[in-house]
């Protein structure tokens, strides 16, 4: 990876790990809106490929890769925080779902399935389903998410200051474990599906290939389990999902 003159070659770098940043940008796209394009996402890796030779220092082997992975994808989100990733309407029908899956599980006592919440939500199967397709890039946890209705910002109180107390972590550790819990009561498809995401970080093609189903519906599990645990975590924080304004 050096030049006669002992210098990185950047170029030759550039073409080893080009394959790096497309193999990221596809695994995000399953966390994007349908609006994000495949391209735009390996334009901004290439720029953080770019920017990672020239920051590292250390040699190219294997501690390159982790940096440059991270550096990498630190790019594309920054790329993404300049446009709204999910449009308004979007958004509400997001918290109109979440809201039908805390109610329809605190009726019934076990996670909805599909149709019961297409029929909740007074429309056809195959509108649930697309709502849910539309709905690709639908987030865990949003900012507005972390300020209390009293303006407490969950930021700020967590902030870890060099001396500071490790009991005041215990919050971040109970959120984990809530989490983790959340995910062990998913329906086994989407447990499945999330497992093979964000454990064994297949992409949306590997994934369907896997389960036997398409990319499409692939996106559409993704974004029922994302709702599912929002609505399950919220609701065990004593903070329900905000019931979006024109809801009814």
């Amino acid at each position: 990876m050096y030049n006669a003159a002992g210098q990185i070659n950047k170029e030759q770098l550039v073409r080893r790990f080009a394959p790096m940043v497309k193999r990221i940008a596809c695994h995000l796209m399953a966390r994007l809106p349908a609006s994000v394009q495949l391209d735009d996402l390996v334009q901004n890796g290439m720029l953080g490929l770019l920017d990672a030779i020239g920051r590292f220092e250390a040699g190219v082997g294997a501690q390159f890769e982790i940096y440059a992975a991270q550096r990498v994808r630190g790019a594309m989100l920054d790329g993404l925080r300049e446009n709204d990733w999910l449009p308004r309407s979007l958004r509400r029908d997001c918290r109109r779902i979440e809201v039908a899956i805390a109610r329809l599980e605190q009726e019934n006592g076990r996670a909805p399935t599909e149709s019961e919440l297409a029929d909740s939500l007074e429309m056809p199967l195959t509108d649930y389903q697309k709502m849910l397709q539309d709905a690709r890039g639908h987030q865990l946890v949003y900012l507005e998410d972390l300020v209390a209705e009293d303006g407490d910002d969950f930021l700020a109180r967590h902030r870890v200051e060099g001396d500071s107390d490790p009991a005041k972590l215990f919050d971040g550790e109970r959120a984990r474990l809530a989490l983790a819990q959340a995910i062990a009561v998913l329906p086994e498809r989407e447990k499945l599906m999330m497992a093979l995401y964000y454990e064994q970080d297949l992409n949306l093609r590997e994934i369907g290939e896997v389960m036997g189903v398409s990319e499409s519906r692939v996106c559409q599990l993704h974004s029922q389990a994302v709702a599912r645990l929002r609505a399950r975590l919220f609701a065990g924080a004593g903070k329900a999902p905000r019931k979006a304004r024109g809801d009814g």
